[in-house]
């Protein structure tokens, strides 16, 4: 099977298919005002710790206003920005600035669901059933006698049902309204012309403001199936049949994601900018059947979509080969490159999730050079190129509505989005001038020697790690997207050609890997053992033959 063509760079319009992306949460970031609260100032201030890393673009998640009941995922105004964050001008100036930096500039678009607290829910709320102010949102009547149970079984993906009933003006229970998610988080409906008609509206919003594209939140579940079906026992069980969902991955999906793209390459530059490259769609599709995944990025439609499967996928070198080898070739049906993620706002963070401590820094390193090797595109989530383990938080401190919705048996996702070490010997290590007691979220006193600064000299850091892997990758581009991978059937290690100048290695078994003798090594994740590749190690390296 030959693999299409992949341009490098910024060549031909297409430079979001090798392109490494920095996802930024912002309130974790860098704040700029003192507050304890990152903030966009803090973020543009930082931009150039991202163009000394050498990424070509960066995602920004939610700064619009919300309440929070999901980390900013919860919106009540899809065109603002959220007064603790800044102001539009401060949008406008990090945009700016990025752009003089070579860096593109993607945020988040969320079109599932808006705020309980979004003036149109307020209006559906107060409004009569089957008004139009509800036919915006999916509100139903509830089964049984008097209405008292949910209208299917559906579950929220944060747990408990995905209904919640509403009192009526007189104080009657009423109509139950949909939430695959927080209750604080209504789902729209997206066969109501008004729905498509203001998210459009929003696109050209932050076209407007000089943006080079979005990042689509739960891309899969827009549109729900016709008549709301009973899901059955064993939702959510299974992700890897996430498609089969009456909730998920429905066929309406595609051509509004083509209306999409055909808005955004038509959609004119902002006054006095220089022209766009393409701007860029990506989905983030919980879809782990590679067909189906494939289908979000067929032409015409998105270029981009998450690889959950890889960074869901376990340290064993089978279970990486087979991930590596089944999503290449999935989108290599359809011309796309794949879009490799290590971890986000929304994830484990990888030095915790591969072993923790000295075992899981050595595996995360051998990751992130797996990962950057590859063909196609990388995303890098803020402190990543830092090797930050998962921080606990107080129980007191805990943020994610997963807490709640468990009974307090799922921590959720605020490990991972503990605010940036940038320097200095004790929290908060110059992410703020506030007390660590009232920043975002508590840092671990023991990160010292994980902020910037202290890496940023130190050769062996994560740090360097990151920058010096993102240069060899620049000067090698992909040459195809699916990698033709070589190695043991048992997955004790494999190998790829990245280029015709570059071939990464990792070994995942305890026998070590000899080189070739006419291998030059570039970069390694770890020292080597002479001329052996150790266990946990991943080496790149220019070489004619694979070793025996």
């Amino acid at each position: 099977m030959t693999a299409p063509a992949v341009s490098g760079g910024d060549e031909h319009g297409v430079w979001w298919r090798e392109a490494v992306c920095y996802e930024i949460h912002p309130r974790a970031f860098r704040d700029g005002d003192g507050d304890g609260i990152g903030d966009l100032p803090g973020a543009t201030a930082r931009l150039d710790h991202l163009a000394d890393l050498g990424v070509d673009a960066v995602w920004i998640t939610p700064f619009y206003p919300s309440p929070l009941a999901d980390g900013g995922y919860d919106i009540a105004d899809h065109t603002g920005v959220a007064p603790d964050l800044g102001t539009p001008a401060d949008f406008d100036a990090l945009v700016a600035r990025a752009h003089a930096l070579g860096i593109k500039v993607l945020i988040d678009v969320v079109p599932n669901h808006t705020s309980h607290r979004h003036p149109w829910f307020r209006e559906a709320v107060a409004a009569d059933p089957g008004s139009p102010a509800r036919g915006r949102y999916i509100f139903r009547p509830g089964r049984g006698d008097r209405g008292e149970l949910p209208p299917n079984d559906w579950q929220s993906a944060f747990g408990g049902p995905a209904w919640t009933r509403v009192d009526e003006a007189d104080g009657r229970p009423g109509e139950w309204y949909l939430h695959l998610h927080a209750p604080q988080q209504p789902d729209l409906d997206w066969r109501n012309r008004e729905v498509v008609a203001e998210f459009e509206r929003v696109l050209r919003h932050w076209l407007d403001h000089g943006v080079d594209g979005f990042r689509v939140d739960v891309a899969h579940t827009l549109f729900k199936a016709e008549g709301l079906p009973d899901a059955g026992p064993g939702q959510h069980r299974d992700v890897h049949r996430n498609h089969l969902m009456p909730y998920y991955d429905q066929e309406e999906l595609h051509p509004l994601f083509r209306d999409w793209r055909a808005l955004l390459d038509r959609h004119p530059a902002p006054a006095g900018a220089v022209a766009p490259r393409e701007r860029v769609l990506v989905a983030e599709a919980g879809i782990f059947d590679p067909a189906r995944l494939a289908r979000y990025v067929a032409p015409g439609e998105m270029q981009q979509t998450f690889n959950f499967a890889f960074l869901e996928c376990p340290w064993d070198g089978a279970a990486m080969r087979e991930v590596i080898e089944r999503s290449a070739y999935g989108m290599q049906a359809v011309g796309a490159p794949v879009t490799w993620v290590l971890s986000s706002h929304d994830a484990i963070r990888p030095v915790t999730r591969y072993g923790g401590g000295s075992l899981g820094e050595r595996r995360a390193r051998a990751a992130a050079l797996l990962m950057l090797a590859l063909p196609g595109a990388a995303y890098v989530y803020q402190g990543e190129e830092l090797g930050l383990p998962q921080a606990r938080i107080p129980d007191d401190r805990i943020r994610d509505p997963l807490w709640e919705r468990s009974g307090h048996l799922d921590r959720g996702r605020d490990g991972c989005r503990v605010p940036l070490p940038w320097e200095g010997s004790a929290p908060p290590y110059g992410f703020s001038a506030a007390a660590p007691e009232d920043c975002w979220f508590p840092q671990p006193t023991d990160w010292a020697e994980l902020s910037v600064a202290a890496q940023h000299t130190d050769e062996r850091s994560v740090l360097a790690l990151y920058r010096a892997a993102l240069r060899l990758r620049r000067a090698h581009p992909a040459r195809d997207t699916a990698p033709r991978v070589h190695g043991p059937a048992d997955g004790a290690w494999f190998a790829f050609d990245r280029s015709a100048g570059l071939r990464c290695l990792v070994n995942f078994g305890a026998r070590p890997v000899p080189l070739d003798d006419r291998a030059e090594v570039l970069l390694s994740s770890a020292p080597l053992d002479g001329r052996e590749v150790p266990q946990d190690t991943a080496v790149w390296m220019t070489h004619e033959e694979y070793p025996q």
